[in-house]
């Protein structure tokens, strides 16, 4: 049997192939299509039995079969599974696009919302019904034929532009490798790091250290890296990926720029004056004047404090260091200088203290406290041995979910780090179908016989996906459509993980996950207390710098023409003289891989992270003034915010868990930049 076409229970990793996806996905689609005829038809009632739930059957098949499919194609990518991934990415567009469209469906929902048996539905369904009316309209289905064909050629050009985005940026990144010989060229790296550079280039079957764009690889060589040729060996190659610097074939130039030509012809026809007004609609935002403003005044507050990091930076580089001018391949190993000196601790040193054997346990032990959960190790297929996967009860040990962790890095998976729904919670047949979350992430694996160690940052990176996770895995809603991240506005999804992170600050959640991998001692006190010192270090620059991303995704999907003659380039140009106290070289290709924009569902959206940071400080903020670790706080978090999923607006839920609208003030307050320079 085709493992793809099994839904009794978790995905059959073990025994897929490449091969198994065409027969599965056609095979599916026949059947979704099927019963779309079925359900549209005269005869049918216009009510949730007779044709939603029907019709969410067919979809959920179809899209847990596929979501297996991509998932695959991000963490264990290779040249068949791609092939079979791209050419069957345009048949599941093309179906969504016609779903999108279609007549007598979206009659059938306008017909349930009129009639007297909508009253009688849950708040849930009422909101599925609310966003099945808004997501038909923004498909296309009131556009003459003629329109709506063109609508779907541009939403199956896009998809496939996404993708040869991705597979572009990987291909790059995995082509690049720098082998050294030289021991005074790899001076000052970290021991750990050293060990797998060396492990990496006797895989290769050479003599010495060999490095990587992968993130485990570079960003040591880039913080740590006493040579400074070798930093800027590194860093050109890492900014020009996916450029016209590299194999045309893998250059994302041309992509970027009908990406955006389509994204705003493809609004137009539905009368938006502008992608970024499309985008909006579904999310909390109003209008891309309102977080422009949003994003100015932050801009604004974040400007002096930025000017002052990177005056002080420079003051220590040309003192300390003999750098009479910062380049960007300077930046972060200055600042892991200025670092160690003002605060007495390094990120090497405090990575020590977490182990991985530390750190889940640790996150898991906090998540169990507040939610009164019991999170456990469990048995599943996997796609590669570093996965684990873990069963999550509840005080009476019925099942809540599930989820795998894979943590490291490796050349078949995709950079960054991401949660994504493998099943989603709804109720059928009188039981509940659990959920089920993938959480992806790329540190370094183990090296050296002792386990993977993380930086704070890292277990920053690991709490925020596990946000994402929780979000979906402890919903309460029952319906597929608005269960867990489901519905959720795109600019309030992030606030469940942006919280989680607040508690990496936290001593008493902290200090027991913590044990020296070479001592077992735990972090020390003093130590936490220099990290704590350090926590908006440089908070200016930080701040500018993904504002400078944000306004640069808005202002390109918003009063960009991409028929003019400015470059998607020289607008971003544009953005950094107006907002940015730091200037990369000429040759630095950042729109080339900006995945969240290009492939990744942040398009006119990237604001979502600031936006949302608001809402997480603020919600945060209850905890301070009622302890980290109060579980009534705790629950009421979790009873307002995460089991609800989308089946209310993201405001609501936040009211309801704050107790009045959110505020800015507990976001500057944590950046450290609560008063006026």
């Amino acid at each position: 049997m085709n493992p793809l076409l099994d839904f009794s229970g978790l995905p059959r990793f073990a025994e897929f192939k490449p091969e198994h996806v065409t027969p599965a996905i056609e095979l599916l689609l026949a059947e979704s299509r099927t019963q779309v005829a079925r359900v549209s038809a005269p005869e049918v009632p216009a009510t949730w039995d007779g044709f939603v739930e029907p019709l969410e059957d067919a979809n959920e098949r179809l899209h847990r079969a596929w979501g297996v499919v991509g998932h695959l194609n991000a963490v264990m990518n290779s040249p068949e599974l791609r092939d079979a991934y791209n050419a069957n990415l345009p048949k599941i567009t093309q179906y969504y696009t016609e779903l999108g469209q279609h007549q007598e469906l979206f009659a059938k929902f306008k017909a349930l919302r009129a009639s007297p048996g909508y009253e009688g539905l849950s708040r849930a369904q009422k909101k599925i019904v609310e966003n099945e009316l808004r997501d038909f309209r923004l498909g296309g289905v009131d556009l003459p034929p003629e329109r709506k064909t063109r609508f779907k050629e541009i939403s199956e050009r896009l998809s496939q532009l996404s993708s040869r985005f991705s597979d572009n940026l990987l291909d790059a990144t995995n082509a690049f490798a720098h082998v050294s010989a030289d021991a005074a060229e790899v001076a000052g790296l970290p021991p750990d790091v050293l060990t797998a550079a060396r492990e990496a280039a006797q895989a290769d079957g050479k003599a010495g250290w060999k490095f990587t764009l992968h993130a485990p690889s570079y960003l040591p060589v880039m913080q740590y890296a006493d040579n400074r040729p070798l930093r800027e060996l590194m860093y050109r190659a890492y900014v020009t990926r996916a450029s016209e610097f590299g194999k045309p074939e893998w250059d994302n130039t041309a992509l970027i720029a009908e990406t955006v030509k389509l994204r705003r012809e493809q609004a137009q026809l539905l009368g938006f004056a502008s992608y970024a007004e499309y985008s909006l609609e579904p999310k909390m935002a109003e209008s891309p004047r309102q977080v422009l403003d949003f994003l100015g005044e932050l801009a604004a507050r974040a400007r002096p404090y930025a000017e002052r990091d990177l005056r002080e930076l420079s003051e220590f580089a040309r003192d300390e260091l003999d750098l009479d001018r910062l380049e960007a391949w300077d930046l972060a190993y200055a600042s892991e200088k200025l670092r160690l000196k003002r605060y007495a601790f390094s990120d090497q040193e405090v990575k020590q203290y977490f182990p991985e054997t530390r750190v889940l346990p640790g996150m898991f032990k906090l998540v169990e406290t507040l939610y009164g959960l019991t999170i456990a190790p469990a048995q599943a297929p996997a796609w590669h041995p570093d996965v684990r996967f873990y069963a999550i009860t509840d005080r009476t040990s019925r099942p809540v979910g599930q989820f795998y962790v894979d943590p490291y890095a490796r050349p078949s998976k995709r950079g960054g780090a991401w949660m994504d729904d493998a099943i989603t919670r709804r109720r059928k047949n009188g039981r509940v179908q659990a959920p089920v979350a993938y959480l992806n992430c790329n540190f370094s694996a183990p090296v050296g016989g002792k386990p993977a160690l993380f930086t704070h940052e890292e277990v920053n990176t690991l709490f925020h996906e596990f946000g994402h996770g929780l979000h979906h895995l402890l919903t309460r809603v029952d319906h597929l459509g608005v269960a867990g991240i489901n519905g959720v506005e795109w600019d309030a999804v992030e606030l469940p993980s942006q919280f989680m992170e607040n508690f990496c600050w936290e001593w008493e959640v902290l200090a027991p996950m913590t044990a020296h991998v070479d001592t077992g001692a735990p972090l020390p006190r003093a130590l936490f207390d220099r990290m704590l010192a350090a926590r908006n270090f440089q908070s200016g620059l930080q701040t500018l710098r993904q504002l400078e991303f944000a306004l640069f995704d808005l202002h390109l999907h918003y009063d960009y023409d991409p028929h003019g003659a400015q470059t998607a380039l020289e607008l971003l140009d544009a953005v950094r003289a107006r907002v940015a106290v730091v200037f990369p070289p000429a040759y630095n290709r950042f729109p080339h891989n900006f995945s969240h924009i290009f492939a990744g569902g942040y398009a006119a959206g990237y604001y979502s992270y600031k936006w949302a940071e608001v809402l997480s400080a603020d919600a945060y903020s209850l905890f301070e003034e009622n302890g980290v670790l109060d579980p009534a706080t705790g629950g009421r978090f979790r009873d307002e915010i995460l089991a609800v999923g989308g089946s209310r607006p993201a405001l609501e839920s936040f009211v309801a868990f704050r107790g009045r609208a959110p505020k800015i003030d507990a976001l500057m307050r944590h950046n450290g930049m609560s008063e006026s320079l």
